[in-house]
């Protein structure tokens, strides 16, 4: 039982010691300094992921985005986005402000 109550607390440690890093990113925290406009992430969205995650944001090809910023950080949507990490998204950085405006849409799903 101690076993699995460290590697429970090991796990979140790393959660949190990786969650820390992506929000130290240069361009995190460039993303994150910046105010999104809601109308224009909808554009970068329709033009970007709606052809996998539909046109409303409600899974096709790719998971649903509803509520989405309700389970993940503004850094861990970032990265989500940036590294490509989860096949077959691809890997995808568009500029500081296109991702702050991106981030403001998603807020509102």
């Amino acid at each position: 039982m101690l076993v699995v109550l460290g590697l429970i607390v090991a796990i979140a440690v790393a959660v949190v010691a990786v969650r820390q890093i992506w929000a130290l990113d240069p361009y995190t925290q460039d993303v994150l300094s910046l105010e999104g406009d809601r109308s224009r992430g909808q554009a970068i969205f329709q033009m970007n992921c709606a052809v996998c995650h539909g046109i409303t944001a409600n899974g096709e090809i790719g998971p649903s985005l509803l509520g989405v910023s309700a389970r993940k950080s503004k850094a861990d949507l970032v990265h989500q986005v940036v590294s490509g990490s989860t096949p077959p998204m691809p890997q995808f950085q568009p500029a500081p402000q296109d991702m702050a405006d991106l981030l403001k849409y998603l807020e509102t799903l």
